[in-house]
């Protein structure tokens, strides 16, 4: 019991003596910016210093994290996860910072910095002062009085003038320190456990996390379903459907006169039916998309609508469920166009910059769509908020109407 009172107490020490050694340079570096910033604010060259003061709880954030283990080994985040923050889907700096500025762990983080800085790390230089540094200096009262060869003054208190004194003072310093070993620990644990109340992820946010990462893996799941029926489809189905119309094709011409017309008949249903078969598996997912990407099953689909559309898309290849989202949302645009506008020309144009994927499909239409119509679009925006994406529809009335969608992605 005594040895792991004295671990957890040396545990306790070196967290707050590490706290004080990192709350000092912290607050002045704090001070600097903030007093900088606001100053250089009017001329425009104080906003990158403030949006650092923003940033600084992201960096204070990781190392206090790491610093709980003095006290805790458990990890503060789950297993798998170094950060409480999102990976951005853009690169470079600009893309990290905006996204921080965005996500609540980030302003978490500032508020422990602050307090950490103004409040915590004098408040653990206080205890340690009460509970080591003091005990400590009246247990060293011996050693003062060899030092300074005459009297001393015990802890800036008491004066001492002999060795007997000093031998008693030397006891009371040393059972006051193991006296305050325990309040030592407790206090370093309740302040561990505030720093981990303020940095540890919200609960509502790890089950958001899961719930997202869990809708990837069951869009990812239903491309694979997907892709799986259209190769049945391809490989089974249709090929057995050839392989009937052509044996209906030759018995039609060694048939009797009475039974050639039924044949006949047959022949042109069986192709009906294989006609059909392959338009759903074109809809399933159109090999274009698969070999050469969305600007060209977006070109295809143009081809395929009711009304003239124009097509100006240059886009890098991405991800499957990426291309297949967008690709299904503009051919859907483009159904709608042909059966409820009455437009005479639609516009697609897609383009790919900072790390998003825009596309925006435009007619010349009557307006007045609504997407809670049934209108097929609603299923589809859920289907893009799963990749983080957004679909939008205006349509004023007496046109035009313009579907946009976004979502952000990383070229292949």
């Amino acid at each position: 019991m005594t040895s792991s009172l004295h671990r957890d107490a040396v545990r306790a020490f070196a967290y707050l003596v590490t706290g004080v050694l990192i709350g000092v340079p912290l607050l002045a570096a704090l001070l600097v910016l903030a007093v900088t910033g606001v100053a250089l604010t009017p001329l425009l060259a104080g906003l990158p210093l403030l949006v650092l003061l923003a940033l600084s709880g992201v960096p204070v954030g990781i190392l206090e994290r790491r610093r709980l283990r003095l006290i805790d080994p458990a990890p503060v985040l789950p297993p798998g996860r170094a950060t409480p923050h999102r990976t951005p889907v853009e690169p470079g700096l600009a893309a990290w910072a905006r996204l921080r500025l965005t996500e609540l762990a980030t302003w978490r983080e500032l508020a422990y910095t602050v307090l950490f800085a103004v409040v915590l790390w004098p408040l653990d230089l206080l205890v340690l002062t009460f509970a080591v540094v003091f005990p400590g200096a009246v247990a060293g009262a011996p050693v003062q009085l060899a030092l300074t060869g005459g009297d001393t003054r015990v802890a800036k208190l008491w004066l001492i003038d002999g060795y007997g004194p000093a031998a008693v003072c030397a006891v009371a310093g040393a059972v006051l320190l193991l006296l305050l070993l325990w309040p030592l620990d407790r206090y370093a644990r309740a302040r561990a456990a505030l720093a981990r109340l303020l940095l540890a992820p919200r609960e509502a946010e790890r089950r958001l996390a899961e719930v997202t990462r869990s809708r990837a893996r069951l869009v990812d799941a239903f491309e694979a379903e997907r892709r799986r029926i259209e190769r049945d489809l391809h490989d089974g189905a249709q090929q057995r459907l050839v392989a009937l119309s052509m044996r209906l094709g030759l018995l039609r011409l060694d048939a009797p006169e009475e039974l050639a017309a039924g044949l006949d008949a047959a022949h042109h249903e069986a192709d009906r039916v294989l006609g059909e078969l392959r338009d759903l598996i074109h809809g399933i997912h159109p090999q274009v998309l698969a070999d050469y990407g969305l600007a060209d099953a977006i070109a295809d689909a143009a081809d395929r609508s009711a009304v003239p559309v124009e097509v100006t898309a240059e886009l890098p290849r991405f991800a499957d469920a990426v291309e297949s989202a967008a690709y299904f949302a503009v051919r859907e645009a483009l159904t709608n166009v042909g059966r409820h506008s009455g437009a005479a020309l639609a516009r697609v144009t897609g383009q790919y910059a900072r790390g998003r994927l825009r596309v925006e499909v435009r007619d010349d239409g009557r307006g007045g769509a609504d997407p809670a119509r049934g209108t097929g679009l609603t299923g589809l925006a859920d289907r893009l908020a799963v990749l983080g994406g957004t679909l939008a529809v205006t349509s004023p009335a007496g046109g035009p109407t313009v579907l946009s969608l976004e979502i952000p992605c990383l070229p292949r």
